[in-house]
């Protein structure tokens, strides 16, 4: 089956679809950096560094084999943390309609949407129901479901929805959570070198061999690990990662290192939150800006440690100043999740 990618990110749901023997023909994706990692990390998929709006054809050669387009048009709009942007008058919120175009342009036998779950409820279900209208309109049965990733083997919990349609009737059926799939914290980053507050390592040595199944499925036959790089944040904020126990947040650091919030106590739950080796990890999203602490060291997470949350094996390169790095780990699908719904996929015969 030939695949091609719309506002890919740096490719982990490409990854996931080529994991399940998809040939990603073309990527599209605006934003320089995540092109850059995207074409470093995709050997032979033709990379289109612009607009979608400025996509007008996609020329590849299409033979006997299926065809699916896939991507997640940006979420902002629909984010449960973004409240002032969850209305029809956003025009993020209207993205969706250039990957309906792209549909018409190639009229693919599948396509398949990732988004925030948000996107379910936001003005009561209005966008929701465009797409599926759309679809249905050329001639997609369309149906949809939330999935959590951590039900899939990736050390992480987070729910996404997917939407899946078919231009020859097939009503998808979802995979299913994965047996014994639960993966923890500990289990994920155990082998990586130790760091330090601000540690800007392109490469470095493994800590010790993987004693995970899940350490050793990312960590390959490599013998160094690239991307360790971690935010320097002030004295003050790592004296207050000092007082946060593994599972803690901001109602763990005393209220005099607090001073400088307006009203600490109304933070977000999210903040300041120390990860815990025996759990699996809470969203990863824009964990810089959260505050998101390593399990056992007092300084934030690094690219490689996010990414291996992420579920991205460690020859995946990210390039980029680290603010970009950081930012497209955040906003990545999961590969293994995505694997899980294009095997599933792969098994339909079209």
């Amino acid at each position: 089956m030939i695949g091609i990618e719309v506002f890919s990110g740096p490719g982990g749901m490409s990854l996931g679809a080529k994991s399940a023997g998809i040939d990603i023909k073309i990527a599209v994706e605006k934003d320089y950096y995540a092109a850059q990692t995207y074409a470093k990390n995709h050997k032979g998929t033709t990379v289109v560094v612009d607009d979608i709006s400025n996509v007008k054809e996609f020329v590849f050669e299409r033979e006997n084999e299926g065809v699916v387009l896939f991507g997640g048009p940006p979420c902002q709009g629909y984010s449960n943390s973004n409240q002032k942007n969850k209305s029809k008058d956003n025009p993020k919120n209207w993205l969706f309609k250039e990957f309906i175009r792209c549909t018409k342009l190639i009229r693919p036998d599948w396509i398949v949407i990732e988004n925030v779950k948000g996107l379910l409820n936001l003005e009561k279900g209005f966008f929701l129901n465009e797409i599926f209208k759309d679809l249905n309109d050329l001639g997609y049965t369309v149906n949809y479901k939330i999935l959590n990733s951590v039900d899939f083997g990736v050390p992480q919990k987070r729910e996404r929805i997917f939407i899946v349609g078919s231009r020859h009737g097939i009503a998808f059926d979802f995979p299913s959570q994965a047996l014994n799939s639960t993966v923890t914290v500990g289990d994920a980053l155990s082998d990586l070198p130790k760091l330090v507050n601000g540690q800007m390592s392109d490469k470095l040595q493994y800590l010790h061999k993987p004693k995970s199944t899940y350490a050793k499925l990312m960590r390959g036959n490599l013998k160094e690990v690239k991307n360790n790089y971690v935010s320097k944040n002030s004295d003050l904020v790592v004296e207050r990662y000092s007082y946060v126990p593994q599972g803690g947040n901001w109602k763990n650091i005393p209220d005099n290192l607090m001073s400088n919030y307006k009203d600490h106590s109304r933070c977000h739950g999210g903040i300041y939150r120390r990860l815990s080796n025996d759990n699996s990890s809470v969203v990863i999203g824009n964990y810089r800006k959260n505050m998101l602490i390593h399990p056992t060291q007092n300084r934030g997470l690094s690219v490689r440690e996010a990414a291996r949350l992420q579920s991205f094996p460690d020859s995946f390169e990210f390039l980029g100043p680290i603010n970009q790095q950081q930012q497209q780990v955040g906003d990545a699908v999961p590969p293994l999740l995505a694997k899980a719904i294009f095997d599933k996929l792969m098994q339909y015969n079209i």
